[in-house]
């Protein structure tokens, strides 16, 4: 197991985001903390990756790696291979690459992510 050392004492607020993305139905609020890149991403009722993040990033499934918790709502996961995890609230997560998602129900999705936000959403160079 890899073991991560702080060497900041720092806090920011995704009220007060560094940046924020919005693809379609999409909103992700961008903290750096120390060595850390976290996000707030929030999905509104009716988001799928494949509408809205796939004409983005431009690939057939997500290659990010997540690690996360829901603090609201609940995201239906899928990789490449068949299997499939739902997400609700209270739940952490870690999800692999080659996958796709989408929001489940009348709310919308909210959660916390500390792996991959600096990358997520992101347009290809």
């Amino acid at each position: 197991m890899t073991v991560n050392v702080v060497t900041q004492l720092e806090v920011k607020s995704h009220n007060s985001p560094d940046e924020t993305r919005r693809p379609d139905k999409t909103v992700l609020e961008i903290v750096t903390v120390g060595d850390y890149t976290i996000g707030r991403a929030t999905f509104e009722p009716g988001w799928t990756w494949a509408d809205c993040i796939k004409p983005v990033v431009q690939t057939d499934s997500c290659q990010l790696s997540h690690v996360g918790h829901c603090l609201s709502g609940s995201l239906e996961v899928e990789t490449d291979d068949g299997r499939k995890i739902s997400i609700t609230k209270g739940d952490s997560y870690t999800i692999p690459p080659g996958h796709t998602a989408w929001v489940v129900g009348d709310e919308g999705f909210s959660g916390i992510e500390f792996l991959s936000a600096a990358e997520f959403a992101v347009k290809p160079e």
